[in-house]
């Protein structure tokens, strides 16, 4: 089995996918969309523009008021790699306002995952939070990204090193078959502030273990680390304060990161991108792209 090292507790795992939740004081429960399934025709109210797919939204599912994720079609002529990002806006304007979304699903499945922070006034989010099975989501033609395979030179482990919805690049990694083909060992670690906000993280990696596809591959070979910043739990801190402690690698039995053995990959919120580039670089590391691959690479265009 693939191991997780976790300070969340079991989540309730009742209710549907295709739901809403409701959180107070880290609590949640699930309950169907179907009362708030409003018809396409209410929603679409403006022209699609050219050269854009019009996708539907398959399924919506909310871990807590600021965090959701959703599934949409995939057009047959919509190719990516593992770990890119898409533009994606709704039909809700003459000029759709469009947002660089992080693809969570593999580039093997035929639908697009998307893991999405809530934001009231955001431009694209308060009403995209909204969104219910039937709707339409727009979807630019042109995926890019540097969170792929092809940046990063050959190794022994690969770090997935997130926060929050950093982790939707990396939901796609490890669930695709290349990504233990090129490495032995995946690392995936994930901090938020409360427990609730890691059920993305523990559905993602109990999905990974029993997937018919990649669950034989990651077996014994995926871990997940999961801490919280903000609720009291037996794991806690910032991920940049656990590697500088070597406290990370002590609660994995692993050595500490080696640019002969390991490569990294990082998104998350901008002060966790500067601070763990720079451990990475004191170490020794060397910054990858598409262009020329090296030891890590780092994203920053995802929704936090």
């Amino acid at each position: 089995m693939p191991r997780s090292v976790s300070d969340a507790p079991e989540l309730p795992r009742s209710g549907v996918w295709s739901g809403s939740v409701c959180a107070k004081n880290g609590s949640a429960r699930f309950m169907s969309v179907s009362a708030l399934k409003v018809s396409e025709s209410e929603r679409i109210k403006f022209p699609i523009p050219a050269n854009v797919h019009a996708e539907t939204v398959v399924s919506v599912r909310h871990y807590t008021d600021r965090l959701f994720s959703f599934r949409i079609t995939r057009p047959q002529s919509f190719r990516f790699r593992s770990g890119e990002f898409v533009m994606i806006g709704l039909p809700t304007a003459e000029k759709p306002v469009f947002r660089a979304y992080s693809i969570a699903s593999p580039a093997w499945d035929d639908e697009l995952e998307f893991f999405s922070i809530k934001v009231p006034d955001g431009p694209l989010t308060s009403a995209l939070q909204q969104i219910v099975p039937g709707d339409t989501v727009l979807l630019r033609q042109k995926s890019t990204g540097t969170l792929v395979l092809d940046a990063l030179t050959p190794a022994k482990r690969l770090f997935l090193i997130s926060t929050g919805t950093g982790i939707a690049p990396f939901a796609s990694l490890v669930r695709d078959p290349e990504t233990y083909e090129k490495f032995e060992d995946v690392i995936l670690t994930h901090t938020c502030r409360d427990h609730a906000e890691l059920s993305y993280g523990e559905t993602l990696f109990e999905q990974s273990a029993n997937d018919p596809l990649i669950g034989e591959l990651a077996n014994g070979r995926l871990t997940l680390y999961s801490t919280t910043t903000r609720e009291i739990s037996s794991r806690m801190g910032r991920i940049t304060r656990l590697m500088e402690s070597g406290k990370l690698y002590a609660d994995l039995c692993v050595a500490p990161l080696d640019p002969a053995t390991d490569r990294v990959m990082i998104c998350g919120s901008m002060g966790m991108l500067k601070d763990v580039r720079a451990l990475v670089e004191a170490a020794g590391f060397t910054e990858g792209s598409n262009a020329a691959p090296a030891d890590f690479v780092v994203e920053k265009a995802f929704v936090d």
